[in-house]
């Protein structure tokens, strides 16, 4: 059995400090044993142990590696290094299968930073500790000072890192000393402490900007920069959008009078774009609509041959607006030519192929979800979506097989144990749904979804009081949720309730009208003895659903 010891201080080697130790032991023996594993994790390797990247070339890449810092406009979310982690560990698992079991003992996992802190969570809960024992050895943290690569740190998306090593870089550096470098770094900063929800402090950092600096183009940035806390803080609570919508014409008002047309296109596409966000988030699509069409007139007039990204989020964004008015095929295109260029960036196969699944088009979907799981270390929400395919496709096996997967690759992905637990109803294993249940509730304790299922459940399992609790509190919740009005129908029919039961469904039938409403309701009809009424229903069902075999008996019996 092998055996290595390794010191995780972030103070050596900043973010993955621990991964970078762990994969050097690794990495030359599986570049010797199985080249083909180093290069399916390319991407993880690279990011996590950049002395590799000599040994370990680029397979999968994006746009933004071939463009100046400067363009590229996209700067990672919070969630890839979890993505990461789970690639790593994949990595780790079939190295060690290949190579034998390894003893690992990490030094200084308290003063580690967030990545291998992170890492260590999932190798502990993905990999048999008969094939990766972690042992903590005593700890003896250095005293040197935090490292400060903040150009890696932004563009791999180490947040955490940022927001420390920058916050103590601030605090010694003097805006007079290097204004240019000061301000960029403050943006760097104060978006880093957004993405890990620590908003007040990154609002005032920009407060602190606004008293210090000048800049009109600083300015500006700062003003979209606390547009956008206003309308994308964590807690919808803390969110205004009319607050948002000064700040953000404050930005537009500066951007609008920059004397180079180039950079005056680039900024204010960028904060025209903000806006839209605004008006979204104030009930107003169709002038979201329109500033994002402003935008992409102004990249595609005065930005020709560069920022590249900045256009294709620019399609992006309105083809979620296009989605949204139900202009589907102009959204499909816009999302295609998002993706056309940057084929190598995963998140716009994802929103496509959503958009695909709501169109009934099943093979296109899943294969835009299957490119996210190529392109990218793995993606939870990925495996969600093709879950989702492969349920309405009937395939349950399959979908839970990918619910499995996405609860793996992320235990706190809450929309998943909504959906496992669903199917696990289906099947009839009620104790592993309200296990999913009981774990989902404490991620989201009032999701209106999981509540339902919890009421099917208990009426299952024969707890009527406490079943109806349970719908009772899904429909407090979200009173158009149609399964729960369903569920609490069947509830008050079993309890021979017919009028509650023709209640509850007729309110479901006026939100969605299927087939399969429409035959519970003729059944409860007939109970009542109303024959008329249970095959009008049937009529109705049979108009919907003409293949449905249990309709046509009942239709006939009728």
């Amino acid at each position: 059995m092998d055996t290595i010891s390794l010191d995780a201080d972030r103070r050596i080697g900043g973010p993955y400090t621990l991964a970078a130790g762990l994969l050097g032991h690794l990495v030359p023996r599986a570049l010797e044993r199985r080249p083909e594993l180093v290069a399916a994790h390319d991407i993880e390797i690279r990011a996590a142990a950049p002395r590799l990247r000599g040994s370990v070339p680029e397979r999968r890449s994006s746009l933004a590696g071939r463009l100046p810092r400067g363009q590229r406009i996209l700067v990672p979310g919070a969630r890839r290094s979890l993505r990461i982690a789970n690639g790593l560990a994949e990595f780790v698992r079939d190295h060690l299968r290949d190579a034998g079991p390894l003893v690992l003992t990490v030094t200084n996992l308290g003063t580690a930073d967030h990545t291998d802190t992170e890492l260590v969570a999932v190798l502990r809960r993905r990999l048999d500790p008969g094939l990766l024992r972690i042992d903590e050895g005593p700890p003896a943290p250095s005293a040197g000072p935090l490292c400060a690569d903040f150009d890696r740190y932004r563009d791999e998306g180490f947040h955490h890192a940022m927001a420390e090593s920058g916050l103590a870089v601030l605090r010694g550096m003097a805006y007079e000393d290097d204004p240019e470098g000061w301000q960029l770094l403050l943006q760097r900063v104060a978006g880093a402490l957004e993405a890990i929800e620590r908003e007040d402090e990154a609002r005032e950092l920009y407060d602190r900007a606004r008293r210090v600096s000048t800049d009109p183009k600083h300015r500006a940035t700062v003003a979209y920069a606390t547009a956008m806390i206003l309308v994308r803080h964590h807690d919808p609570a803390r969110r205004d959008p009319e607050q948002a919508l000064a700040w953000i014409n404050e930005a537009i008002t500066i951007t609008s009078l920059l004397p180079d047309r180039r950079e005056r296109a680039f900024h204010l596409g960028f904060d025209l774009n903000g806006k839209a966000l605004v008006e979204v988030r104030r009930g107003r699509p169709e002038a979201a609509m329109e500033l994002v069409r402003q935008a992409i007139d102004l990249a595609e007039t005065d930005l020709a041959g560069e920022h590249p990204i900045h256009r294709l989020v620019l399609h992006a964004n309105r083809a979620q607006l296009l989605a949204m008015a139900g202009r589907t095929e102009e959204a499909l295109a816009d999302y295609t030519r998002a993706v056309e260029a940057d084929p190598g960036y995963p998140d716009y196969y994802l929103e496509r192929g959503n958009l695909l699944h709501r169109l009934g088009r099943s093979e296109k979907a899943l294969a835009d979800y299957e490119a996210v799981m190529r392109l990218s270390p793995p993606f939870p929400e990925a495996y969600y979506n093709r879950a989702e395919v492969r349920f309405a496709a009937g395939d349950l096996d399959g979908a839970r097989a990918d619910l499995d997967h996405t609860l793996e690759l992320d235990p706190e992905f809450a929309p998943a144990y909504v959906n496992r637990s669903g199917i696990d109803v289906v099947m009839g294993d009620y104790a592993s749904a309200r296990q999913d249940v009981v774990r989902g509730l404490g991620l989201t304790p009032r999701d209106p979804h999981l509540l339902c299922v919890l009421g099917q459940v208990e009426l299952a399992e024969g707890r009527r009081p406490e079943a109806r609790t349970a719908f009772d509190g899904a429909l407090e919740a979200d009173p158009e949720l149609v399964a729960a009005w369903a569920g609490r129908a069947e509830l008050a029919f079993e309890g021979g309730d017919h009028d509650a039961a023709l209640a509850d469904l007729t309110h479901a039938l006026k939100l969605a009208e299927t087939a399969e409403l429409l035959f519970n309701r003729s059944v409860v009809y007939r109970a009542a003895g109303l024959a008329d009424k249970a095959r009008d229903d049937l009529l109705r069902a049979a108009e919907l659903a003409p293949d449905d075999e249990e309709i046509g008996r009942a239709l006939a019996e009728a």
